[in-house]
């Protein structure tokens, strides 16, 4: 032995794992420039080139509106669609994915008047051209924003070449759609009930209403009996003197809107409810019912109502379905203002319950679709018995009553009456109602009530139901060979695939419920509803007019529709004066719901139908359902045969997430702070299918989870690096590594048909418990002594890192469409 002692550095007599790939993920720095280097490389054009031939899968983008920075829900959205194009293509398929933005419409409108209240303009003196190109020029903006917070997402597509609603040659299409309907006559001019908002002096589709809490007024109201118009047979015997004492009694009906008291035409009863006639014999109040009086009320709301009005009542006896068939009633505001002089008739109706009010539905068909279609059905008796079905106009489009509203319009002192205003609060309208109702004797009693109401989605104020004049889209007329656009739908839906399968019975529900498609709106931003009618509001039917419109639209865009000299341009010899060309523009959803037609049957790299279309589970009222309609009226079937929703996302709590509690997610902050494959990690982890929470906590789970994930990554490239590629016939390999190739195959069917059934979180949860459990803390321990230490020609070490290699390949591609940025760094 020497006095000195060499150190020797055992470390390298051992293969230990070698990689420059870190530990530390630094995804926000790195993640921008894979970004870049794909833009650069144009990956998507060669993704194209590489895949030519192959059969196409193509999911069908719905489009974001173009106003505002992506929110978390639009990032969900757009990864979940990002894994299922990812996945597909590195399967085989030439997968397709062309972005799509909504741009028409109020959100953008309102941008815009805010921008010129600003600086003190108003928009009725801006020439209607110049205020769509200042609409066009703000959602053009957007678009470049949301499209690059896409990309960095890590978002694959045809970002250079999407297709929006405003792009000239997508106008001229929806108004050639639109154009169909018109000639198959399907399209007409009516006069029904809509939801209408008055902040936003429109009439809304469905797909545009949310409801949240709102208290209204309540009233009881008194309809006096006027007469028996037909004889009363019970069935057993005649009855004439024993009616009588109906003569004297008064119809209670109770409703949320007295304000919809001067349209009531009818007051409906059912068949199937028992009734009584009640006397009152005490009461508290000095206004409403007085002792003597006589009530017909439902006898399991009788009780609830005597408390309502503070008085005693004392059952007579039974009134039978047939006695109130024969009664007309009194209108409760006969002789304000010379008006409400009609006879109020009886009509059976299967809408009226005995679960609140008082068994009786007052009747306003110009401010209810039941009510419509209750006092529709029964048209041809009214005229039978003398009474006049025409619907009035009792309301205007600022809320305002109208003459058709007597001692409440413009005849009321004062001026009129108003039911909301321009701000959403309520108008004086209600009180004006009660106050009359007092004056006559009419009102049994008053309260008020919270309950959930429609509200617009853009304005979050209430909306009412007025009658107006609209373009409508029939549901339910034959369409020449025995099918109606509702039952086509219904096929359709029979015929597609929902994911998950809850959906199918949900967009039935609604398309077997559903009214009319209105398709008008009274605003500027959009595509016209490009008719001519005429006074009668029978369209013009002529493919000559018809493409003159679209060619000019394809050139100029439906700017052509609104200038100077459009009538005369379109209609060529066509006089004029018998034609009104109609100036209000197209539901926003007829534009989204046409995006296949010149997005799928348009561009030679897609096809039609769409394989799938992904969104949120509020299009089954949107967008699945618009796209739904609008295909079957102009093709009889859907044009997608897949349809996949997600819920909606929750923070941690499970509370919605607002500004105003400060529960608010961020992408773009999560991706700054921890990277966008976090954010998709968090994604594919996720029961999408329904509401998904997320918060710190959340995030953080999702973080600890891809560094055990990057770890495992990390240690097979390092193990890697001593891959000299010589291949160990699989009879030679030891058990345990053959046992290893076998839990890959058996991954591998898994993993595609996880993929096939959209169901990430089964791939994810077991990729993550094979990494962590089977690999690293089961095979990679056992086999790291070797891996480590024995010879380059034992066949163990060899046979392991061969084991290695497969397991590195089938992984990295596995997570590739989930994870793209963290795998693209790998391999």
């Amino acid at each position: 032995m020497t006095d000195t002692t060499e150190t020797i550095d055992y470390s390298k007599t051992l293969y230990l794992p070698q990689t420059d790939f870190p530990m530390r993920a630094g995804l926000p720095e790195k993640e921008p420039l894979l970004v870049k280097r794909w833009q650069d490389m144009d990956l998507y054009r060669k993704l194209r080139e590489s895949a030519a031939g192959r059969t196409k899968y193509v999911l069908h983008d719905g489009p974001p509106y173009a106003n505002g920075n992506i929110h978390i829900g639009h990032a969900l959205n757009k990864i979940l669609k990002d894994v299922i194009t990812r996945s597909f293509q590195m399967r085989g398929y030439d997968s397709n994915y062309v972005p799509g933005w909504d741009c028409h419409g109020l959100p953008i409108e309102w941008k815009i008047e805010e921008q010129y209240r600003a600086k003190g303009k108003n928009k009725d003196e801006v020439p209607v051209n110049e205020f769509r190109k200042e609409c066009r020029e703000f959602a053009a903006g957007w678009i470049t924003v949301q499209g690059a917070e896409f990309q960095r997402l890590g978002v694959i597509g045809d970002f250079k070449n999407p297709y929006t609603t405003m792009a000239f040659h997508a106008e001229s299409r929806i108004a050639g759609e639109l154009l169909k309907f018109a000639m198959s006559g399907q399209l007409y001019r009516g006069s029904k009930p809509v939801m209408w908002s008055v902040v936003e002096r429109t009439a809304l589709a469905e797909a545009e209403i949310e409801y949240h809490d709102y208290e209204s007024d309540t009233i009881w109201v008194k309809f006096p009996v006027a007469s028996l118009v037909r004889p009363i047979d019970d069935g057993q015997t005649k009855l004439t003197e024993g009616a009588l004492d109906l003569l004297q009694a008064h119809v209670v009906i109770w409703t949320t809107t007295p304000w919809t008291i001067p349209g009531n035409r009818a007051v409906n009863y059912s068949p199937r409810i028992n009734y009584g006639l009640y006397e009152v014999t005490a009461a508290e109040n000095a206004f409403g019912p007085q002792p003597g009086e006589k009530l017909i009320l439902a006898d399991a709301l009788a009780e609830d109502s005597s408390a309502k009005a503070k008085v005693t009542l004392n059952r007579l006896r039974s009134v039978s379905a047939q006695e109130l068939g024969s009664l007309t009633l009194s209108h409760p505001l006969k002789g304000l203002g010379g008006g409400y002089e009609f006879a109020v008739p009886m009509l059976a109706g299967d809408h009226v319950t005995d679960d609140a009010g008082t068994g009786f539905v007052h009747t306003a068909p110009g401010h209810g679709r039941e009510d419509f279609d209750a006092w529709m059905d029964a048209a041809v008796d009214l005229r039978a018995r003398g009474i006049d079905p025409a619907i009035p106009f009792t309301v205007d489009d600022g809320g305002f009553f109208t003459k058709d509203a007597p001692g409440f319009g413009p005849d009321r002192e004062g001026g009129p009456a108003r039911v909301i205003d321009d701000n959403g609060k309520k108008g004086n309208a209600n009180q004006a109602v009660i106050d009359e109702l007092i004056k006559r004797n009419a009102l049994f009693a008053r309260g008020r009530l919270k309950h959930s109401y429609p509200h617009s989605w853009r304005s979050k104020k209430p909306i009412i139901f007025r009658n107006t004049p609209q373009w409508f889209v029939y549901m339910d007329k034959d369409l020449g060979d025995g099918s109606t656009l509702r039952s086509r739908a219904l096929k359709a839906i029979d015929d597609t695939r929902f994911v998950p399968a809850a959906g199918q019975n949900r967009i039935r529900a609604m398309i077997e419920e559903r009214p009319d498609w209105v398709l008008s709106r009274q605003r500027a931003w959009g595509v016209p509803i490009a008719v001519f009618a005429d006074v009668d509001g029978n369209v013009l039917k002529d493919e000559a007019v018809n493409q003159r419109i679209m060619d000019a639209f394809e050139k100029e865009g439906a700017d052509a529709w609104f200038a100077a000299g459009a009538k005369e341009r379109f209609l060529g010899n066509h006089d004029a004066s018998k034609w009104k060309q109609v100036m209000d523009i197209l539901d926003v959803w007829f534009d989204s719901g046409s995006t296949h037609v010149f997005t799928l049957e348009d561009r030679p790299d897609l096809k039609w139908p769409a394989d799938v279309y992904l969104e949120g589970s509020d299009q089954h009222r949107g967008w699945f359902h618009s796209s739904l309609l609008e295909s079957c009226g102009t093709r009889g079937r859907a044009p997608y045969d897949t349809v996949v929703t997600h819920g909606f996302t929750m923070d941690e709590d499970g509370r919605k997430m607002s500004k105003s509690l400060g529960n608010t997610v961020v992408p773009q902050d999560v991706i700054k702070q921890s990277g966008a494959d976090i954010l998709r990690l968090w994604v594919v982890t996720t029961d999408y299918w329904e509401d998904q929470r997320l918060g710190k906590n959340v995030l953080q789970t999702n973080i600890d989870a891809y560094r055990k994930l990057r770890n495992t990554i990390r240690w097979m490239l390092g193990t890697l690096a001593h891959d000299d590629g010589e291949e160990v016939p699989l009879e030679k390999m030891p058990e345990l590594e053959r046992l290893m190739l076998h839990r890959l195959a058996e991954l591998d069917e898994v993993v595609r048909s996880g993929y096939d059934a959209f169901e990430f979180k089964r791939i994810t949860r077991m990729l993550l418990d094979f990494m962590v459990v089977e690999l690293s803390a089961f095979y990679f321990d056992i086999r790291k002594d070797a891996l480590y230490c024995d010879a380059p020609s034992s066949l163990k070490r060899k046979a392991s890192v061969q084991v290695v290699r497969h397991l590195f390949d089938c992984l990295v591609k596995w997570l590739a469409p989930m994870l793209p940025f963290t795998m693209e760094e790998a391999w």
